[in-house]
């Protein structure tokens, strides 16, 4: 069985990964879980700092796994791996499960989701697993879920990306599965604010409930539906109308 990669944003010591890895061990996988120390969600692909630098790591075992964390964000564990710091490295990557929804084009500052796609920076496939909840009770659901993503990307192309998002629900309650698309509005934003010190800083702020849009992952997920979206890293637009209007501006 292929050697997978488990990591996470929310902490090697969060439940998540806790619930998950022993999973996909049952399942026949050689699991090599790698994950920060502490919570470092919203970190994004960020991995300032990783060259020439020890890096302070800690470990334990819980239900026949071993647990290494890292001081460091998910993408660093990530390339920590496929750099052969902990031996082999890893055939695939699962990022999760994350204590909470990922979803709508904010993903792209989503630790979680930013480990799956520093994975396919250089060929390796991954799946990110996002819990609808902020108090998640059905671990096992997410689990199944990642599972059987894990076995269909296998057979993918090298560098295949899923972000998928489960509902809070047992397995036999979902409506389904359904691809979807990632939604632009979403129910909170953050705004600029004063601390009491008169210091600057940003609050989050809940905005009025705009209506969902059909098919996209707030709307499917709320329906009850696992989402699933593929998803690509960083790549060119092959459109050279930008490069010919500015050389146009500096000849004219």
């Amino acid at each position: 069985m292929p050697r997978v990669l488990i990591t996470n944003d929310d902490g090697y010591r969060a439940p998540g990964i806790r619930a998950v890895a022993p999973a996909i061990a049952e399942l026949g996988y050689d699991v090599l879980v790698v994950a920060p120390m502490i919570d470092e969600s919203g970190v994004g692909s960020a991995r300032a700092g990783i060259v020439n630098r020890p890096i302070r790591t800690a470990s334990d075992v819980e239900n026949g796994v071993t647990f290494v964390g890292i001081e460091g964000t998910p993408a660093i564990a990530v390339t920590m791996a496929q750099a052969g710091a902990f031996g082999a490295p890893p055939d695939l990557v699962l990022s999760g499960i994350n204590r909470g929804m990922n979803i709508g084009v904010s993903i792209f500052h989503s630790g979680t989701v930013a480990a799956a796609l520093t994975a396919a920076e250089t060929g390796t496939s991954a799946v990110a697993v996002s819990l609808d909840s902020e108090d998640p009770r059905h671990w096992a659901t997410a689990a199944t879920i990642a599972g059987e993503a894990l076995g269909w990307i296998a057979g993918e192309p090298g560098g295949t990306v899923l972000t998928i998002n489960v509902p809070d629900r047992p397995l036999d309650q979902l409506a389904g599965v359904r691809h979807a698309s990632l939604a632009v509005n979403r129910r909170t934003r953050l705004v600029a604010t004063t601390a009491p010190s008169g210091e600057p800083m940003i609050a989050l702020e809940r905005t009025p409930q705009a209506a969902t849009v059909p098919g996209t992952d707030e709307a499917l997920l709320a329906e009850g539906f696992v989402t699933v979206t593929p998803i690509v890293g960083i790549r060119e637009v092959r459109d050279d109308a930008a490069a010919t209007a500015l050389a146009k501006r500096l000849m004219s």
